[in-house]
Parts: structure tokens; C-alpha cells; sequence
């Protein structure tokens, strides 16, 4: 038998609705953004392992000399809302959020971020392009420890991942000057966000929790009693930081 061309056949493309495509439709139809091999925040799905890593519930942190780790709650359920990872002179503060399939989160939000910084007194942001897209770049007025003033500066980092999104701010000299983050970023870049599969309402922040034996540093306030870290609330700023929680053991 020989097999030919038939002309008369005509080949149509059909495009299938959102809710039924897989995620790597979704990319080919700029749906959804393109994952990274090589730099994340990534999903669980792609990143399985988790040796060498700190799990946090929603959030995976890759182990890093001399980093440490602060655990932010909510001051009324007393729940971990945030995570901060402190490497050398900078810090960024971690959270994961849920998010609706079809579209992600980051555009949003980083209006709601430049509106809210807008009404803020005397604060300066503007959008620029960074490691991980566009980013928020803030400076909010705040008083230095001797009581001159100064200004709290922070960028406003954010990748959408499928179904969830992950926030970072970004304090100290990598906020300061960006071309020096290196290390705070791959602390970000090396995300692993474990969504699960329980139903989460779009911006819900997804669960936290402390390391499995994690051991609280403790300091001594200046009347010598000593108690569980606690600071007080970063100077103003929209949106405002959660309140410091108990600090983990820095890792080695």
C-alpha cells in the first residue's frame, strides 16, 4: 500500500478551555508563566527532595552557612505568618499565599503595594526589573537608633507559581544596594513551596510551622530577665511587616 498527501483533508487547531488545560498548556498559551530548571522559587512537584532542607509547612528553606532564621506570628492566634532568613548584612522576610489557577497574584499585588505606599508620608516607590521580574522598590522615613532620621528601605520581590504565590522583602544592604544581593536572592531562589492539595481561598496564606527540633535563641533584656525574642514593629510601612516571633538557631 502506498500512503500519500490527501489535499482534501483540512487540519484544524483547537485551543481547550482553561479549566481544562494542564499547566504546560497554560504556558504555551502565556497563561501561566514559564518555569526555571535552574532558578526558582519552585514548586514541590519539580523540587521532591528535601534533603539539606528546613522544612516550614508551605515553605522549604535551603540550609546556608551561618544563615538564620526568625519565625514572625500573628500577634493575636500566635501563628507563624512569615518567616525571616537573615544571611551576613541583609534579610528577607518569606510567606506563601494561595492562588487561583487561572492567572497569578504578583501583577495585583504589586499595584495594591505602590497604592498603598502611596498615601504613606513622605514615602518613594517605583517598579524596576530585578532578578525575579518586576519588583517594588520602597523608602519609607523612619528614625535611626540615635533618633536622626532615615529612611526604611525594601524591595518587594514575588513569583507566581502554580496555585500559590511567594512574597519576599528584602531589608539591609541587598535592599539597599541590589547589586550586591546575591546571597539573600538565592536564599529566595532556592524556594520550595509545597502547596498541597486542601482547598485555599485565593490570598489565604498558606500554613507555617517551626522546624522540626528547632531551638529557640534566647537574649536577656537589659534588667538581666530573660525571655523569647520579640522585637518591636519595623518603622511604618504599607504593607506593614508582621511582628517578630521566637528566632531559630543559626545554622551551620
Amino acid at each position: 500500500m502506498i500512503f500519500g498527501r490527501n489535499r482534501n483533508v483540512r487540519h484544524e487547531q483547537v485551543t481547550l478551555p482553561e479549566e481544562l488545560m494542564e499547566d504546560r498548556d497554560r504556558i504555551a498559551a502565556g497563561l501561566m508563566p514559564a518555569g526555571d530548571d535552574t532558578t526558582g522559587p519552585f514548586d514541590v512537584a519539580d523540587r521532591p527532595d528535601a534533603k539539606g532542607y528546613i522544612d516550614l509547612g508551605s515553605l522549604r528553606i535551603k540550609a546556608r552557612q551561618g544563615m538564620k532564621l526568625r519565625l514572625d506570628l500573628e500577634d493575636k492566634t500566635q501563628r507563624v505568618i512569615a518567616v525571616t532568613v537573615t544571611a551576613g548584612t541583609s534579610a528577607v522576610q518569606l510567606q506563601a499565599f494561595a492562588a487561583p489557577r487561572r492567572s497569578g497574584l504578583w501583577d495585583d499585588l504589586r499595584a495594591e503595594i505602590l497604592d498603598a505606599l502611596g498615601t504613606t508620608p513622605g514615602a518613594v516607590a517605583d517598579e524596576r526589573q530585578g532578578r525575579f521580574g518586576t519588583e517594588v522598590m520602597s523608602r519609607v522615613p523612619a528614625s535611626m537608633p540615635d533618633g536622626s532620621p532615615g529612611w526604611n528601605v525594601a524591595r518587594f520581590i514575588g513569583v507566581d507559581g502554580p496555585r500559590w504565590f511567594v512574597r519576599g522583602v528584602i531589608q539591609g544592604e541587598a535592599a539597599l544596594h541590589p547589586e550586591d544581593a546575591e546571597e539573600i536572592e538565592g536564599v529566595f531562589a532556592d524556594l520550595v513551596v509545597v502547596r498541597g492539595e486542601e482547598p485555599v481561598p485565593p490570598r489565604e496564606l498558606l500554613p507555617l510551622r517551626p522546624p522540626v527540633n528547632a531551638r529557640p535563641v534566647r537574649r536577656r533584656r537589659p534588667g538581666g530577665e530573660s525571655a523569647d525574642v520579640t522585637g518591636e514593629r519595623a518603622p511604618a510601612e504599607a504593607p506593614q511587616l508582621p511582628e517578630r516571633g521566637p528566632e531559630i538557631t543559626e545554622v551551620r
